[in-house]
């Protein structure tokens, strides 16, 4: 009990702390419509950009599958989309939570691999559940200050193999001794129970709304919405049944579940709290897969012929 105390207590202390980030951010500093609108041949803009299918982790298409094969698949369906010349490319940022082998090593040999040559150069990062967006800033922040002209942003994860009691170490005394460092081990579920209880959310709400965004997503894969996005993936597989190892192709993303209502979903137990909010059906799943960004000037985009899929304004860290 005393434990537990100890988590809830923690929980809120961090969760007040993110208020207050989100609290100092309340200032209008987007810029006016017309100024994001406006054209410069400075512009940072995205030529091509897409996923594989996210699958679930230890039980999806690709729970055999090791992040750095993931990361590969996406970047020679990206060489292969844009038709950019590998060479041209200087630089990849890759964000992973729970990267294998600290991650620059095997995402670099991914990018080998994949066609881009030596002189690409690979790094690794890791902002938590940003850790992609993050990396396709870096490579973006890197093309406006001139560092270089050609860029790619990714992230992957495999949770398949890295997620588990492992992946979070014990902290030291000196750690644990000190409140706001110690804070840093409060659990995403716990700190959200927290921020459902202090935002009044209830658990009707959030299975609600988990329910209209499952019919959605079932409507937008039936459409084929998600298709442009997805690159086909072929991996071995292993049957958990027949242990019989075949070569399969994943397509679609295996989340997506038909017929999940808010009267189902309010049958599940929740996953960190005894009388909790937040359960496997609200919550995101454990998935594994990768997506890529290719990023450059838009006189450079021009000159080379690509196709202007958007552009990059800003970003802010709360």
């Amino acid at each position: 009990m005393a434990n537990q105390t100890g988590k809830n207590s923690a929980a809120i202390e961090r969760l007040t702390q993110v208020s207050s980030h989100l609290k100092s951010s309340e200032v209008d500093l987007a810029p006016n419509r017309d100024a994001i609108l406006k054209k410069s041949p400075d512009d940072i803009v995205v030529t091509a950009c897409l996923r594989t299918p996210l699958t679930k982790g230890g039980k999806g298409g690709f729970k055999d599958t090791p992040a750095a094969d993931l990361l590969h698949g996406a970047f020679k369906a990206l060489i292969e989309r844009s038709k950019i010349d590998p060479s041209l490319v200087e630089d990849i940022a890759v964000g992973s939570v729970l990267p294998p082998g600290g991650g620059a090593t095997e995402f670099r040999a991914a990018a080998l691999a994949a066609g881009f040559p030596d002189s690409t150069s690979v790094h690794s990062l890791n902002r938590q559940c940003s850790s992609g967006l993050q990396a396709c800033v870096e490579i973006a922040n890197a093309i406006k200050t001139g560092m270089i002209e050609i860029g790619i942003g990714a992230g992957v994860e495999s949770m398949s193999s890295q997620y588990g009691p492992g992946a979070v170490t014990e902290f030291s005394e000196l750690l644990e001794n000190h409140k706001e460092a110690a804070n840093c081990k409060v659990p995403m579920g716990v700190l959200s129970e927290q921020m459902a209880k202090d935002r009044n959310v209830t658990r009707k709400d959030q299975d609600e709304f988990a329910a209209s965004s499952y019919t959605k997503a079932v409507e937008a894969q039936k459409k084929g919405l998600f298709d442009e996005e997805i690159v086909p993936i072929k991996v071995k597989w292993t049957d958990p049944k027949t242990d019989e190892t075949k070569e399969i192709t994943v397509s679609k993303d295996d989340g997506v579940r038909e017929g999940v209502t808010a009267e189902s979903l309010g049958k599940i137990r929740p996953a960190f709290a005894k009388n909790g909010s937040i359960h496997g059906g609200n919550a995101s799943q454990i998935s594994d897969g990768a997506a890529a960004v290719l990023l450059m000037k838009r006189s450079t985009a021009e000159k080379l012929g690509q196709q202007i899929l958007g552009k990059y304004v800003a970003a802010s860290i709360v």
